[in-house]
């Protein structure tokens, strides 16, 4: 038989081979038979021996894992596209730097100034607002 049964302290407990708990478990999962079922027919006493053995053994212990297949061409690919980003991103944070700081600059200017520089700019301004202008830097 498949099994070695022993004594300890009046309860016996019973060690099954790999072979026969990888046949048990082969079972299960192809639909031949249920926990219940390879419990009966097999005669397995423990409540959650077959249990155990489907978590070692069994195809269920993929279910809550992502298995990614690739070719290394598309690593390499990963890979290009990743350091791209990391690119990007860094482009990205250095231009909002950048922005900060000219913005910044315009609040400063637009206190010392006095003018609204957000608001003006790109519209052509008059001689007489060019003076103004001159005449508060002079201050």
């Amino acid at each position: 038989m498949k099994r070695d049964e022993a004594r300890v302290g009046g309860r016996g407990f019973v060690r099954y081979s790999e072979a026969f708990k990888l046949h048990v478990v082969s079972e299960i999962d192809s639909g031949h038979l249920t926990i219940y079922g390879a419990r009966r027919r097999y005669a397995i006493r423990g409540g959650e021996t077959v249990q155990k053995w489907l978590r070692s053994y069994g195809k269920d212990h993929l279910l809550g894992k992502v298995v990614r297949v690739e070719r290394p061409e598309e690593k390499d690919r990963i890979k290009e596209l990743e350091a791209k980003v990391r690119e990007l991103e860094s482009t990205l944070a250095q231009s909002q730097v950048k922005l900060f700081a000219y913005e910044s600059l315009i609040e400063v200017a637009e206190e010392h100034y006095g003018a609204n520089f957000k608001k003006n700019f790109g519209a052509k301004q008059s001689s007489g607002a060019l003076n103004n202008v001159k005449k508060q830097g002079s201050k």
